[in-house]
């Protein structure tokens, strides 16, 4: 929802602000992806990952702040309207999505893509692959959900809800710069968008964000 304090014409800025950074991420998300190929499916091994990542989601939890302002309620940081609700939303949607991505990925092998889950489990790395579970996990889904479903969500929300939903979801699902991926990410964005809007609050969205990824991640013991 627009702050009621804020000028449309400041909202227009800060939207062209955030469209530009998240064109920027995407575009050298692709570059790496074509001239670089798919990432390595060891790279929750590595400590360079770690580093990495730390950076990037610092980055970007630095710039979404930077293009908030003082308009703090852009990032729908707040209860949602019922947290009953909200689980009765959210769980559904999650287990619906859950499948839905599975079954696309049957076909395009999207997350083979993003490799985000090592082929096996080598002990001898579980120093940087617990340290990149808790990035994964926990901090991606907090800057993700602050970029995307906080502060690009309530400067799209203007253009009505539909739009803003698939605008945020396909933003979300290029942010990752994959190609087989990409339907898998969008369609999971568009969920969270659209549970964003219901619930009025990104809290939810967080939480079934780091769900998700955990998942993920511990399919590799399964």
């Amino acid at each position: 929802m627009r702050s009621a304090t804020e000028p449309r014409s400041s909202l227009s800025g800060r939207l062209a602000a955030w469209l530009a950074f998240v064109g920027v991420i995407t575009a050298i998300g692709y570059a790496s992806r074509f001239t670089e190929g798919a990432p390595s499916r060891n790279a929750l091994y590595q400590w360079s990952t770690t580093v990495g990542e730390l950076i990037t989601f610092a980055i970007i939890i630095t710039v979404t702040l930077a293009i908030t302002g003082p308009h703090h309620d852009l990032l729908a940081l707040r209860r949602p309207r019922s947290w009953t609700r909200a689980a009765k939303l959210a769980v559904p949607a999650f287990i619906a999505a859950f499948i839905a991505i599975s079954a696309i990925d049957q076909a395009l092998h999207g997350s083979r893509e993003q490799g985000l889950v090592p082929k096996h489990w080598e002990p001898s790395h579980a120093g940087p692959y617990f340290a990149n579970f808790v990035i994964v996990a926990a901090v991606a889904p907090i800057a993700e959900e602050l970029l995307f479903r906080g502060l690009g969500f309530s400067l799209l929300e203007r253009f009505g809800k539909w739009p803003a939903i698939l605008a945020v979801g396909i933003a979300f699902g290029l942010y990752h710069g994959l190609v087989q991926a990409l339907p898998e990410l969008a369609l999971f964005g568009c969920m969270l968008a659209w549970l964003r809007y219901e619930t009025g609050s990104v809290f939810p969205g967080m939480i079934v964000h780091a769900t998700f990824n955990t998942i993920g991640l511990l399919s590799m013991f399964l």
